[in-house]
C-alpha cells in the first residue's frame, strides 16, 4: 500500500516542463501545480491580497520565503493551491513562471529513518534535487514541524539543515502555520524567523464568505448529486459566524454546506416507510421458512416461500417507484434535491444546541404563554416573570443586540422568594433542563486570588492547563443560563471582569481563547435591600388593592436600587438590562408554595406505591409554622420536613405504613399531627375529608 501511495505522489510530482529526475521528491512531495493544471484543486475565491504578497516575496533575490500566518480553517493551505493554479493558469510575473509547487509531506519524510544520519541523507538529497532543478517552490504545512523534526541524540533537527540554503535563496519555500504555533516554535528561534516573511492571513468576513461558498457551490453539488440555493449558502456563512465562535471562516460554514449536502441525499436515498415495513416481514417469513425446512414441514416451507417471493417483488416494485419519484424530483429541481435555508439552520441547531430555525406556530404560541407557565413553578413575583418572558421573546424572533448577552439582570430580594428558583424555571422551560444552568457561588469569589478561578490561572500557576470555571463551562455549553449567587459578595475584580460579558458578549480566557457569552441569559441574585423591602413589607400585603400595592412596590423598588448604587459601581449597573426587586412573600402566596412542596412529596411516595392525601386543616397548619415574612418559603420546607416526613418515615420503618396503602395525614383537635392508614381498617375516629393539592 506504501509502495502504491509513493507511486501515486511521485507520479503527480513528476510532470513538468524538464522532465528531469527527482526520485527523492517524487516520494515525499505532490505537484499542487500538475493537480491544478489536471483541475483536481478546488477553485480559490478572493485572498488577491495575500497571493500577491506571497508572489512579491517569491520574486525577492535572498529571503524570498513566504511564511503564511492565520488562524486554523481561514484558508492558508487555500492560498498556496491559488498560486499553483495562477501557475498553471500562466497569471503570474516571468520570476515564478513554469515553476512547481510541490507540498512536501514531513510525517513521511521522517517516517522510517531509524538510524542516525538517515533523515539527514533524505533532506540533503531532497535540497540537492531541488538546487538543481530550479524550478521548484516547496510548500511545508504546518512549517513548525520543521523545529525537532528528525532530530536525535548528537544530531541536527530540519530546520537547521534548511536554514544556510533558505538564508541564501538556494530554496524557495512557502510555509504555513497558526499565530499560536508560530509564536511558540519559530519566534523563539531568531535565525529561523528571519529567513521567513510573515504574511498575516484574516479571517474572512460574511460576505467574502459567501463568494467563497457560492465558488465551491459546484463541486459540492458534483459530490452529494444536489443543489445549493443562495439563501442556504447565506445562511451557511451568517449562522456560523453567529453561533460557532470556536471556529473560523470560512472552514466551519464549508463544514457546513457539506454535512448538510450528505443530510439531504441520505434523506432522498432511505427506503420508504411501506418499504421499511415489508423488509421486517420478509425477515420474519424467511426465519420461519428456514425452520419450516429443518423441521421437514416442506408443504408449510413452500407456502412461505411463495409469500417470501410475493414480498421480495413488492419491495422491488416500491424501491423502483421511489426511484422514479426521486428522478422526477431531481428533474424537476434541475440536478437534484435542494438544500434549503432550513437545511442549514438544523445541523447549526444539532451543532450548538441552540434553536436557530424558524420560530413555528406552536413555539409561537409556548413563547406567549411563557409567563404562565413560569407561574407553575414561581408564585407571585409577576415582576420578575414578565421582564425575563419579554427578554426571551426579544431574543428568539432576533431581536436582541447581536452582540451582547440574551439579557442580564439582578434580582435584588430578601431571601427564599424564589430568586434562584425562577433562574431553574427558565433554564427547564427554554434551554431544555436544569443541567443548561451554570450556577456560581459568589462567596467563592471573596478574595482577590481567587478571580483567576473564573477564567483560569495564569501560564506557570497550577491549574493552568484545566481552563477556568466560567469560561470553560460556558464554552462546553454555550446556550445557558449563567447564575451568578449572592453577587454582592464577590471581590470587586469580579465585576471588571464582568464589565466585558455584559457589553461585548465575550470573555477571553488565561489561554488567549475567546469565549462567547451572546447566547447566555446572566442572572445575578443579591440580597441587597432586604431590610428596605422587609420594612416596607407590611405595606405590599394581600389586604391592598391593585394600585396600593403597585404603588407601593414602585416605591420600595426605587428604595432598593438606591441601596444597589451603594453596593455596585455605576458602569456595572448601567450595563444591566434590569435591576429586578422581588417582594415579600404573603401568607396566601406561601399557601400556593405549600401545595407545591406537598404535591413533590405526593409524587416521591407514589414511586413507593403510597397514596398520600392531607387535610385542610394539616395544609393550614403547615403554612402557620412555616410562615415568615423575613425568610420567605425556606421555613416551609422544614415545617414539612418536621410535621409530614418525620410522621411518615416513623410509621414506615415501624411497618404501619406499607406498599399499597392509602394515608391521610390530619391535625386533631388537640393540635397534634395524626397518620391515619386508610388500608388497615377504619380508624377509631372518622377521617376529615382530605383535600386534593
Amino acid at each position: 500500500m506504501v509502495g502504491e501511495s509513493n507511486e501515486a505522489v511521485g507520479a503527480s510530482v513528476g510532470g513538468g516542463t524538464s522532465g528531469q529526475k527527482m526520485p527523492t521528491l517524487e516520494e515525499y512531495g505532490t505537484n499542487l501545480t500538475k493537480l491544478a493544471e489536471e483541475g483536481k484543486l478546488d477553485p480559490v475565491v478572493g485572498r488577491q491580497p495575500q497571493i500577491e504578497r506571497v508572489t512579491q516575496i517569491l520574486g525577492r533575490r535572498t529571503k524570498n520565503n513566504p511564511c503564511l500566518i492565520g488562524e486554523p480553517g481561514v484558508g492558508k493551505t487555500a492560498i498556496a493551491e491559488g498560486l499553483a493554479q495562477r501557475i498553471a493558469n500562466g497569471d503570474v510575473p516571468e520570476t515564478i513562471e513554469g515553476k512547481k509547487v510541490i507540498t512536501l509531506d514531513m510525517g513521511l519524510l521522517v517516517a522510517g529513518t531509524k538510524y542516525r544520519g538517515e533523515f539527514e541523507e533524505r533532506l540533503k538529497k531532497l535540497m540537492e534535487e531541488i538546487k538543481q532543478s530550479d524550478e521548484i517552490i516547496l510548500f511545508i504545512d504546518e512549517v513548525h514541524t520543521l523545529i525537532g523534526a528528525g532530530a536525535a541524540e548528537g544530531a541536527i533537527d530540519a530546520a537547521n539543515i534548511l536554514k544556510p540554503a533558505l538564508a541564501r535563496g538556494e530554496l524557495q519555500c512557502i510555509g504555513a502555520t497558526t499565530l499560536d504555533e508560530y509564536r511558540k516554535h519559530i519566534e523563539k528561534d531568531p535565525a529561523l524567523e528571519r529567513r521567513f516573511q510573515p504574511v498575516k492571513v484574516p479571517e474572512p468576513t460574511v460576505d467574502e464568505t459567501i463568494q467563497i461558498l457560492k465558488g465551491l457551490r459546484e463541486r459540492y453539488e458534483i459530490h452529494h448529486k444536489l443543489r445549493y440555493t443562495d439563501e442556504a449558502l447565506v445562511a451557511a456563512a451568517q449562522l456560523s459566524y453567529q453561533y460557532i465562535s470556536d471556529r473560523f471562516l470560512p472552514d466551519k460554514a464549508i463544514d457546513l454546506i457539506d454535512e448538510a449536502g450528505s443530510r439531504v441525499r441520505l434523506r432522498h436515498a432511505q427506503l420508504p416507510e411501506e418499504a421499511k415495513e415489508l423488509e421486517k416481514e420478509l425477515r420474519q417469513i424467511t426465519k420461519e421458512k428456514n425452520e419450516a425446512v429443518r423441521g421437514q414441514d416442506f408443504e408449510k416451507a413452500g407456502e412461505l416461500r411463495d409469500r417470501e417471493m410475493d414480498l421480495k417483488a413488492q419491495i422491488t416494485a416500491l424501491i423502483d417507484k421511489n426511484k422514479e419519484v426521486s428522478k422526477a424530483e431531481s428533474e424537476a429541481a434541475d440536478t437534484g434535491p435542494l438544500v434549503t435555508e432550513a437545511d442549514i439552520q438544523h445541523i447549526v441547531s444539532s451543532w450548538t444546541g441552540i434553536p436557530v430555525e424558524k420560530v413555528s406556530t406552536d413555539e409561537s404560541d409556548r413563547l406567549l404563554k411563557m409567563e404562565e407557565t413560569l407561574h407553575t413553578r414561581i408564585i407571585g413575583q409577576d415582576e420578575a416573570v414578565k421582564a425575563i418572558s419579554r427578554a426571551i421573546r426579544r431574543a428568539r424572533v432576533g431581536l436582541k443586540n447581536p452582540n451582547r448577552p440574551i439579557a442580564s439582570f439582578i434580582f435584588s430580594g430578601p431571601t427564599g422568594v424564589g430568586k434562584s428558583e425562577l433562574a431553574k424555571a427558565l433554564a427547564t422551560y427554554y434551554f431544555g433542563s436544569e443541567e443548561a444552568m451554570i450556577r456560581l457561588d459568589m462567596s467563592e469569589f471573596m478574595e482577590r486570588h481567587t478571580v483567576s478561578k473564573l477564567i483560569g490561572s495564569p501560564p506557570g500557576y497550577v491549574g493552568y492547563t484545566e481552563g477556568g470555571q466560567l469560561t470553560e463551562a460556558v464554552r462546553r455549553r454555550p446556550y445557558t443560563v449563567v447564575l451568578f449567587d449572592e453577587i454582592e459578595k464577590a471581590h470587586p475584580d469580579v465585576f471588571n471582569m464582568m464589565l466585558q460579558i455584559l457589553e461585548d458578549g465575550r470573555l477571553t480566557d488565561s489561554k488567549g481563547r475567546t469565549v462567547d457569552f451572546k447566547n447566555t441569559l446572566l442572572i445575578m441574585t443579591s440580597n441587597v435591600g432586604s431590610s428596605v423591602i422587609e420594612k416596607g413589607g407590611r405595606r405590599i400585603g394581600f389586604d391592598l388593592d391593585f394600585d396600593e400595592k403597585d404603588s407601593s412596590y414602585n416605591r420600595i423598588k426605587s428604595l432598593v436600587t438606591e441601596e444597589l448604587k451603594q453596593y455596585f459601581r455605576p458602569e456595572f449597573l448601567n450595563r444591566l438590562d434590569e435591576m429586578i426587586v422581588f417582594r415579600q412573600l404573603t401568607k396566601l402566596e406561601v399557601k400556593e408554595i405549600a401545595d407545591i412542596m406537598l404535591k413533590e412529596v405526593f409524587e416521591r411516595l407514589k414511586v413507593k406505591e403510597i397514596e398520600l392525601q392531607v387535610t385542610e386543616r394539616f395544609r393550614d397548619r403547615v403554612v402557620d409554622e412555616g410562615y415568615n415574612p423575613s425568610y420567605g418559603a425556606r421555613p416551609l420546607r422544614r415545617a414539612i420536613m418536621r410535621l409530614l416526613e418525620d410522621s411518615m418515615a416513623e410509621k414506615m420503618l415501624a411497618g404501619e405504613i406499607k406498599e399499597g396503602d392509602s394515608v391521610i395525614v390530619d391535625v386533631d383537635s388537640d393540635g397534634n399531627v395524626t397518620v391515619l392508614n386508610g388500608s388497615s381498617g377504619t380508624p377509631s375516629d372518622p377521617a376529615p375529608e382530605p383535600i386534593p393539592v
